[in-house]
């Protein structure tokens, strides 16, 4: 595993970390945790060398930071840099800072944090932190040994992420950036004024929830074409390894075989090591996906559960597959993850994830979670009328 500069901490943390909002689940209950699986992953990623642990309050309805705590028994919490997030969304009081944080050491297991998080700051958010004295709190907490770093993740634009930078003297940042999303949200801009400041900067969404990692036809034979032979995973990661600003990728690895190509891809990391042709190889990969992606969805699981039972990430992803070139032969797995979604609410499962998005009844509530800022009800419309479209080519074949 290769190391890297944590910021101005003087921690050497690992290139790769494990992201735990995409643990191993059981089958057909996609926020249900396998406990088992997911132990003996996380045991294993840091067997391997990983050493930054992310999670959050939301993920997996609640229960990621419980089985990580788990999975940390036994002499694996003093070989990680463990963070969570304070839910932002979930404040309305300065008590709540305490709350919330006694709630999670306790799910977690330990006495203290490395880092804590404001969770997904945007203006809001921002104006809610002020408002309710965090960083005050967050002084005292640190003071107390209960955290050790202080920081944000972010999900909102250029000047409110400049502006949150300024506004305190942040030890860590947490932004979503790939080769997508270069002009998006923070931007390299934002993730270049960061690191000026001595910030440690992490990186989530590396794939774009998994986009990345599944390339339309034309993009795949861009790859094929190359000198170098990478997967489209490693182009992804490799990218970002290549910035100096970057201290840590997280990834959300959702089994062994994804940890371990993972693992081999952050030996082979470096900063500066990518070619002119190979940076000329993922601009190409840049235009092809901006041709295909109708909705820029990362499958981050914000706006689920749907009160209605519609599985948002899983029709968007269906969506986007549709768009791709070639799309009746690509990627048919997500075809036919689309195909098995119900379209009655009386075939819901107990969880409400397995809806189609019929199922939709436009009460916005999900546009309010999105970090993307998507309108979900218009998008989903969109998959209704994709999935007629390819049941009228099938018929007419």
């Amino acid at each position: 595993m290769k190391y890297r500069n944590f910021g101005s901490t003087g921690f050497n943390v690992s290139a790769l970390g494990l992201g735990c909002m995409r643990l191993p689940t059981q089958r057909f209950r996609i926020q249900k945790i396998n406990v088992p699986k997911a132990v003996e992953l996380i045991r294993a990623s840091v067997d391997k060398g990983i050493n930054y642990m992310d999670t959050g309050l939301p993920y997996h309805l609640g229960e990621s930071e419980r089985v990580l705590g788990q999975a940390l028994a036994g002499g694996y919490r003093e070989k990680v840099h463990l963070v969570t997030k304070l839910p932002m969304f979930l404040v309305n009081r300065e008590s709540d800072f305490d709350k919330y944080l006694d709630r999670q050491l306790s799910k977690l297991k330990t006495d203290y944090l490395d880092t804590y998080l404001f969770h997904a700051l945007n203006r809001g958010g921002f104006e809610k932190l002020k408002k309710f004295n965090m960083i005050e709190k967050m002084l005292a907490a640190q003071k107390a040994g209960r955290i050790k770093y202080i920081g944000f993740s972010f999900h909102d634009t250029l000047p409110v992420f400049r502006e949150i930078v300024d506004y305190f003297s942040w030890d860590v940042v947490q932004i979503q950036y790939n080769y997508m999303d270069t002009g998006a949200q923070a931007t390299t801009e934002g993730l270049e004024y960061a690191a000026g400041k001595g910030m440690a900067v992490v990186i989530m969404e590396p794939l774009k929830g998994g986009m990345l990692a599944n390339p339309p036809a034309e993009a795949l034979s861009v790859l094929e074409k190359s000198d170098i032979k990478r997967s489209p995973v490693d182009w992804a990661l490799q990218y970002l390894w290549n910035r100096p600003e970057v201290s840590v990728v997280i990834s959300g690895m959702g089994n062994m075989r994804m940890l371990t190509e993972n693992c081999e891809s952050a030996d082979r990391s470096g900063v500066g090591i990518l070619t002119g042709d190979e940076l000329g190889t993922i601009n190409e990969l840049i235009e092809i996906y901006r041709k295909n992606i109708i909705v820029p969805c990362t499958a981050c699981q914000y706006c689920m559960p749907c009160s209605y039972g519609v599985n948002i990430p899983q029709n968007f992803a269906y969506l986007n597959n549709m768009a791709s070139r070639n799309a009746f032969f690509h990627n048919v797995p997500i075809r036919w993850n689309f195909r098995k979604l119900v379209r009655s609410t009386k075939k819901l499962n107990a969880e409400k994830t397995n809806g189609n998005a019929v199922l939709c009844t436009e009460c916005g509530v999900c546009v309010k979670k999105c970090p993307q800022f998507i309108n979900i009800p218009e998008e989903l419309k969109k998959v209704n009328a994709a999935a007629g479209r390819e049941k009228k080519e099938v018929q007419q074949s």
